[in-house]
């Protein structure tokens, strides 16, 4: 089979470079490094600068055909990436039409898309403390800025910044790093996934540096040039610096050439300690010589034709160039000499057909066949194919662009010859590009909206620059307000609409339109990022009440990102008032309070939301998280289940609703919604819950294969680990659990309900030091937490710190009213202190609050007989009937119903009861740190009863010689 032939492309590209003139010195330098052996190649970083129109794209297009004609795969990215994500992208692309495709990094970058949607998607909502159990207050939400803003650059993708800059304040970057990664952890329970939507850089690049390594094996050279770098070299400078001469990501090969061209020298501040490793060229207009050599290859050898081109060129090559093509043979065709070469070039182009179409083809930005067809006359349909072959028309994969100092010049030209022909042709553009929006929107929309779409938001920007240029003024306010829409989309988004701005002002000569983008510009790279954009749009004429409006709610957005709550409550305010139909400030005002715990106000935002627009799936979604965190179940499922109606194939919501079932303890429907949940998708979270669910159902053998699939998927899934722990107790499997909750806190540091579970099983195993600093660091993370300080009471009471574990139990019993347990705790601790009387205060209250426990009416009987009181014996005997086997003060806890029975019956002196009980105890294998709470109960009692100390030491060391040695 023949191989493949050449494409049109290449053989234009092969045509130019048979005609290509001057740079001998650059083009025989580039030569020789294509023929260094890699490994000692000295020069691997080309720099071409130069003013514009002096020749730097058509040399980089010489070199990228010498570099193809030596079997270079090669690269060419300009200023239509975004990006440093979006340059890895068109890479790859061009790679893989030269038959070298970057399988590895195309794969890993749509699985990033899909993440960074899903990220988009879960985050909306996440505001539910979902790993934790019923009755937990979920930690302090993170930011949910990745929600609107995964797309913004500084994502790790502006470079040498940190995340999220020209979104969040830098200052509330690090402190906010960690609360993010739990947010995106709630929806994206993969690690791997986690880190490649919070780090794509970090995560993408050294891919792309690998399958580069894969080609570069196969290929004698890499070859990658960057056009117009004056305009992409703030977004790529810190990557590319890195990429080139560090490891941060990853080896690069050392076949790989990079040539960069701009007008300006590279940035000292990045390049600096590198310019030994730049190959300088700086390039100057052509020498006479060389522009006349050029001339004579174009046909045109008549002294007085070359002496006027020479004079109104100033033998700028591509102005050269341009009035060589139409090759005028005399001086009698070169007319009045005056005028720019871009005027003589038109006066010299003698078909009028032709004429019109270059002139109307600079009205668009960038060029295919369709947009050409739009742009001119009837009988100039057929000349694109002409037009792609001027020398100041760069063809890429059939999109063609002029070179940006013909195309002002044509501009400025026939905005002052016509303006009415200026604004009918722009509007006609603007029209073509509309059109083509709506035949998309025929079809179904994207589940995201006809923002997601690529190609959508490609015709929607050239149409707003089209009427833009047309009748700015009239344009102006709807594309300011389109900024909204396209911030909504992505940070990404945000700086194209800006940046088409700013360039529809040039171009138009419209003073306002220009300075709009000046300032929207300067605001985005400042310091405040989009924050400063929005307080721009609503401080300053230029919007409607509705653009206003929807200005405020996109800064309310961005002050929830950065955590700044009232100022977004006040943004998002002022959005309903100028707006009452706006959807998104309701939502967004609701996600606000949600965040801040105020879950009434919460809703009833999101019920404004739902009533202006029954179908807002986040509203709907919200609305029931904040019921479940409020403990309205049944409204929490009706709301969940309206969202499964909505967005049937949602897991999300599946798994909300199995977490509600479980809370009212419906463990078959839950774990009948988790399976769904799974079914849809093998959700780490899901799992989990699932496996939570088998716990409560005391299923304890079929949770474990769920927390293994989710550790499976998720490697670094804390609440995982926690739970699987939980369940190691519960078999038994001590040292095991231990050992997972460890690891659990460990990923998940700040996991209140984990540090509890770890802390009670130290309780138990009799480990109070370990117990006391998890309950200590639970206090530290949510001071009020009542068992926290219950805990850290208990344990303090066991270590011998009475006056210490009193402290907490009054803390206690100023967080909620008074009850029988907490009495009864503090009681016991003043009686331990010997302070009987405030003792018996304590107790005494217990007894009234609890008449029913056994516990309480044991210790008032110990205080009375250390009193010397006779109601000793009534206490006592009530102790005894309520622990008896149908007694009411029977608890869950056989091993504390015995030990307390054991107490009782040797404050009676029942010493061969006390005995039989002893050994009962010990048969019910009870924890060691329920023993040694036994034993310091006893030996407690010696103050009581000094006679007795030889029998109770001597039932003390009965238990100590069972628990002798324990760990």
């Amino acid at each position: 089979m023949a191989g493949r032939g050449p494409t049109r492309q290449e053989l234009i590209r092969r045509r130019r470079s048979g005609g290509f003139i001057g740079r001998e010195g650059e083009v025989s330098a580039f030569r020789d490094a294509l023929k260094q052996p890699p490994d000692e190649a000295a020069q691997f970083l080309f720099h071409v600068r130069g003013p514009a129109g002096v020749g730097k794209s058509t040399l980089v297009r010489q070199l990228e055909t010498i570099a193809r004609d030596g079997q270079a795969v090669t690269a060419y990215v300009d200023e239509s990436v975004a990006d440093i994500v979006e340059t890895m992208e068109v890479i790859s692309a061009q790679f893989a039409q030269q038959g070298a495709a970057l399988k590895g990094f195309d794969k890993l970058l749509a699985t990033y898309r899909q993440r960074r949607h899903e990220a988009d998607a879960g985050m909306g909502v996440a505001v539910t403390g979902g790993d934790l159990p019923a009755g937990e207050v979920p930690p302090p939400s993170p930011s949910t800025v990745i929600a609107s803003q995964l797309g913004l650059a500084g994502l790790g993708m502006i470079p040498g910044v940190g995340a999220f800059t020209g979104a969040v304040d830098p200052h509330q970057v690090a402190a906010g790093a960690d609360r993010m990664k739990a947010l995106i952890s709630t929806r994206l329970r993969n690690h791997g996934d986690v880190e490649l939507v919070l780090s794509p850089l970090d995560a993408l690049t050294p891919v792309f540096l690998e399958e580069l390594s894969e080609v570069a094996r196969r290929r004698p050279w890499i070859v990658l040039f960057f056009d117009t770098y004056e305009r992409t070299g703030r977004l790529l400078d810190t990557w590319l610096r890195d990429v080139l001469v560090s490891d941060r990501y990853g080896g690069l090969p050392s076949n790989v050439l990079v040539t960069l061209a701009g007008q300006s020298r590279l940035t000292a501040a990045c390049w600096q300690d590198w310019m030994d490793l730049v190959t300088d060229w700086p390039l100057e207009a052509f020498t006479e010589t060389e522009a006349r050599q050029l001339l004579t290859g174009k046909g045109v050898t008549d002294e007085r034709v070359v002496e006027v081109i020479l004079q109104l060129s100033k033998c700028l090559p591509v102005l050269v160039s341009i009035l060589a093509e139409t090759q005028p043979g005399s001086v009698e065709e070169i007319g009045d000499p005056s005028g720019t070469a871009v005027e003589r070039f038109l006066k010299w182009e003698t078909d009028p057909a032709r004429r019109a179409a270059a002139l109307a083809c600079a009205f668009p930005q960038e060029l295919d066949e369709d947009v050409y067809r739009a742009a001119v006359e009837e009988d100039a349909t057929e000349l694109f194919g002409w037009l792609r072959s001027m020398p100041f028309v760069t063809d890429r994969s059939g999109h063609c662009r002029y070179h940006e100092l013909v195309r002002g010049t044509m501009l400025r030209l026939q905005r002052r010859q016509s303006p009415a022909r200026w604004e009918q042709l722009h509007t006609r553009l603007a029209d073509a590009f509309g059109q083509r929006r709506a035949r998309l929107e025929e079809a179904a929309a994207p589940s995201r909206g006809w923002w997601a779409d690529e190609t959508w938001r490609a015709h929607r920007l050239q149409e707003t620059y089209h009427r833009l240029c047309a009748d700015p003024r009239t344009a102006l306010p709807a594309a300011l307000s389109e900024l909204l829409d396209a911030y909504c989309h992505g940070v990404t988004s945000l700086r194209r609409w800006i940046q088409t701005l700013a360039r529809s002002g040039r171009d138009a000569d419209s003073e306002a339109v220009a300075q709009w983008g000046e300032d929207l510009q300067a605001a985005m790279d400042g310091p405040g990022g989009s924050g400063a954009v929005f307080t721009l749009l609503v401080s300053r004429a230029g919007l409607d009440a509705v653009g206003r409006a929807l200005a405020f709610a996109c800064r309310g957005l961005d002050h929830r990102s950065a955590e700044r709550y009232p100022q977004a409550l006040a943004d998002y305010s002022r959005a309903t008032e100028l707006d009452p139909q706006l959807v998104r400030a309701y939502f967004g005002r609701g996600r606000t309070h949600a965040l801040t715990g105020s879950h009434d106000e919460a809703i009833a935002d999101f019920e404004r939301a739902i009533e202006l627009d029954p179908g807002h799936f986040r509203s709907v979604v919200s609305r029931g998280a904040s019921y479940r965190l409020t403990g309205r179940y049944e409204e929490a499922l009706a709301a969940f289940g309206h969202a499964i109606e909505l967005a049937p194939d949602y897991d999300w919501a599946f798994t909300n609703r199995g977490v509600v079932h479980r809370m009212q303890g419906r463990f078959e429907e839950a774990l009948a919604d988790f399976d769904r949940a799974v079914e849809l998708r093998e959700d780490p979270w899901a799992l989990v819950n699932r496996g939570v669910t088998f716990n409560a159902m005391e299923r304890f053998e079929e949770a474990l294969p769920d927390f293994a699939r989710a550790l499976a998927a998720s490697p670094d899934y804390g609440w995982a680990f926690i739970n699987r722990g939980v369940t190691y107790w519960e078999l038994g499997r001590h040292g095991e659990a231990i050992a997972q909750l460890d690891r659990g806190v460990e990923l998940s540091p700040d996991h209140v309900w984990g540090i509890l579970q770890r802390g009670r099983m130290h309780e138990c195993l009799d480990r109070l030091v370990e117990a006391h600093d998890d309950f200590s660091r639970v206090i530290e993370l949510k001071p009020d937490s009542i068992v926290a300080l219950c805990g850290r009471g208990r344990v303090r009471h066991l270590m011998g710190l009475y006056a210490a574990a009193v402290e907490d139990f009054s803390r206690v019993m100023e967080l909620r009213r008074p009850d029988e347990w907490t009495l009864t705790a503090r009681g016991m601790a003043y009686r331990l202190m010997g302070r009987y009387e405030e003792a018996l205060a304590d107790l005494t209250r217990a007894v009234a609050v609890g008449p029913s426990s056994a516990h309480a009416h044991y210790e008032t009987a110990v205080v009375l007989q250390a009193l010397g009181r006779p109601e000793c014996d009534h206490h006592l005997s009530r102790a005894v009937e309520l622990l008896a086997p149908e007694g009411a003060g029977i608890t869950s806890d056989p091993a504390a119903n015995t030990g307390n029975l054991v107490l009782a019956h040797v404050l009676s002196l029942r010493w061969e009861e006390a005995g039989s009980l002893v050994s009962a105890f010990l048969g019910g294998d009870p924890q060691p740190g329920r023993a040694q709470e036994l034993i310091l109960a006893l030996r407690s009692l010696i103050v009581i009863i000094p006679s007795a100390e030889p029998r109770i030491l001597a039932l003390c060391r009965t238990v100590e010689e069972r628990f002798a040695g324990h760990q």
